[in-house]
This record gives structure tokens, C-alpha cells and sequence, in this order.
């Protein structure tokens, strides 16, 4: 009689651990943390207009949804640094990352001057290349401890508008390393989402170590707005306080640069600085983002010019 009481007691215990264990968030390891975000003396203010396209995944492991987990962390976090305009639009000009990839990259540098007059900056876009999970399990017991290794390979690459080429291309490696306790008649609904979450999980972390090297690539580029209409002795600009345009700011404007190709051949070398045609000052917003200038100094300014900080 004291042995059965016994058995009955582990099982109790057994089924009491399993049900505590069986709704716990899952623990992570540090791998995941965002990185930390120090005062950047590079951020003059004036936030870049950003295309991000779609990721797709082409593992075999998480269908589109990693694609899109990608998309979304990458979204969050560089909503999070307060130093861009995403914007939502912009997937109409280019479609989505597979796209792009599809076509070696050359949709990018065939629209950049549509983009340009859009107002965009740079575009990110990117993959998933792999994604896997491994697990060993304890089979002693009623309660198993299982441990997963989880791994993800994420590429990222950035095309810059105003200089129509690429920039910057990376993969960026996500790990997450998670054990916990499961009853072993656990269902099998339960398992696909526990390695779902892990999936997803590790390709944030992916995604979340691009930010610092997005951040200082950004600071080094020039930003760069657009004359919309100008009406009487008003200029009208496609910038204002959303993208961090302040009443009084002093801008330059200057022609379109030009295209420069290698003469033997033919390939796109980049594009040349466009030159000053005088400066206009700040003296209004118009609309949800929008400014209006009025002339500095020099002229000629035209529809459609390009304006930068002075």
C-alpha cells in the first residue's frame, strides 16, 4: 500500500510540474537582447525615408512566416532608433525583396530615380537563408526535459538611392539555446508551436545585430529632400516636421547628379554630386509632413530640385 502511495504521489507531481511548465513563456538566453542604444553624435536630427521590403524565407523550416518575422523585428527596431521615416508606399516602386533578388538587383537601380523623387533614401531588403532546430530529450521520467538548439542565418543588404548602388550586404547569425520540461504524452499542436517560437525568436535576434551597422551606415549618408511646387515667391518641400525639419533650418539646393559609367565597360561607376544653385530658408510646415521656404540666396530654383542640409 505505501509503494502505491508513493506512485501516486510522483504522479501527482509529475502532472503538477507539467502543468506549470506547460503555459511558461519560453526562457531565452541572452543571445536576443537589443542592442543597447547610446547617445549617437552622427543623428543631426532629419530622419531618412526608408524603403523596407519584404523578406522571404528560403529555408525549409518556418514557410513565409520567418519572412515576415524578419520584416516586422526589423521594422520595430528601426522604428525603436527614432531616426527613420518607413515608408509604406514604397513597396509599390519595388515590389518585394524576392523580387529584387530575382532580377540580380537590377529593378533597384533601373527605378532609383523615381525613388529619389519619392523621397527615399535607401532600401533594405533581404532573405532568410537558413533556419534549423535541433533537440535532445531526457527520456527518464513522466516529465522530460527537453533542450532545443536553434540557429538562423540572415542576410541583409541596403541600396542607396541617391548614389544608385548597393551599399551594404551582410549575414548576420541568430542563436538561441532553450530548455523545458514537457509530460511526455504532450500534444503534438504544442511541439510545432514551441519550435515555431523558437524559429521566430532566433531570427530576431538575427535581424535585431544588423541595427548597430544599419545606424552608422546611415549616418554617413547625405540626406536628401525634394522642391515639390513652388507657388509665387514660396517653395514647397516634400520634408517637414515628421522628417525633423525645423523652422529657420537653412537647405541647399542643387541640380541632379549625374550618372557616371565605365567607358570600356559600359558598367554603372555612380553618381556624381549635384551642384549648389543657391540656399532657401524654413518658415512653415504645410500638411502632415510637408515645409514651406522661401529663398535665401542664389536662384533658379525649379520643381523637382533636390535640397540637402546646408
Amino acid at each position: 500500500m505505501l509503494q502505491g502511495r508513493c506512485r501516486n504521489l510522483i504522479l501527482i507531481l509529475g502532472l503538477f510540474v507539467w502543468s506549470s511548465c506547460a503555459n511558461q513563456v519560453i526562457q531565452r538566453t541572452d543571445h536576443g537582447k537589443r542592442p543597447r542604444q547610446n547617445p549617437r553624435q552622427y543623428f543631426n536630427g532629419v530622419k531618412k525615408r526608408v524603403a523596407l521590403l519584404t523578406f522571404f524565407n528560403e529555408s525549409p523550416y518556418g514557410g513565409k512566416d520567418l519572412g515576415i518575422t524578419a520584416t516586422n523585428e526589423l521594422l520595430r527596431e528601426l522604428s525603436r532608433t527614432g531616426e527613420f521615416i518607413i515608408d509604406p508606399m514604397a513597396k509599390k516602386i519595388f515590389g518585394n525583396s524576392k523580387e529584387i533578388y530575382a532580377g540580380g538587383g537590377v529593378k533597384l537601380v533601373q527605378l532609383s530615380r523615381k525613388a529619389k523623387v519619392q523621397g527615399l533614401n535607401f532600401v533594405i531588403f533581404g532573405r532568410v537563408i537558413e533556419a534549423r532546430i535541433r533537440e535532445k530529450t531526457d527520456e527518464i521520467g513522466l516529465v522530460r526535459e527537453t533542450k532545443s538548439y536553434t540557429e538562423s542565418k540572415v542576410e541583409i543588404r541596403i541600396f542607396d538611392v541617391n548614389g544608385n548602388k548597393e551599399i551594404y550586404t551582410d549575414t548576420l547569425n541568430g542563436y538561441a539555446d532553450d530548455s523545458s520540461f514537457r509530460f511526455f504524452v504532450s500534444d503534438r499542436e504544442s511541439k510545432l508551436q514551441y519550435r515555431r517560437d523558437l524559429l521566430r525568436y532566433a531570427v530576431k535576434v538575427a535581424v535585431r545585430r544588423a541595427i548597430p551597422k544599419v545606424l552608422d551606415i546611415s549616418a554617413k549618408l547625405d540626406w536628401v529632400g525634394r522642391v515639390a511646387k513652388i507657388m509665387g515667391n514660396k517653395i514647397y518641400l516634400n520634408a517637414g516636421r515628421e522628417s525633423g525639419i525645423n523652422i529657420g533650418d537653412i537647405l541647399k539646393v542643387i541640380t541632379e547628379g549625374q550618372e557616371i559609367y565605365d567607358p570600356e565597360t559600359g558598367a554603372l561607376i555612380g553618381v556624381s554630386k549635384g551642384e549648389v544653385k543657391g540656399t532657401i530658408e524654413i518658415i512653415d510646415y504645410v500638411g502632415k509632413d510637408g515645409s514651406v521656404a522661401i529663398l535665401h540666396s542664389g536662384g533658379s530654383v525649379h520643381e523637382g530640385d533636390f535640397v540637402q542640409l546646408y
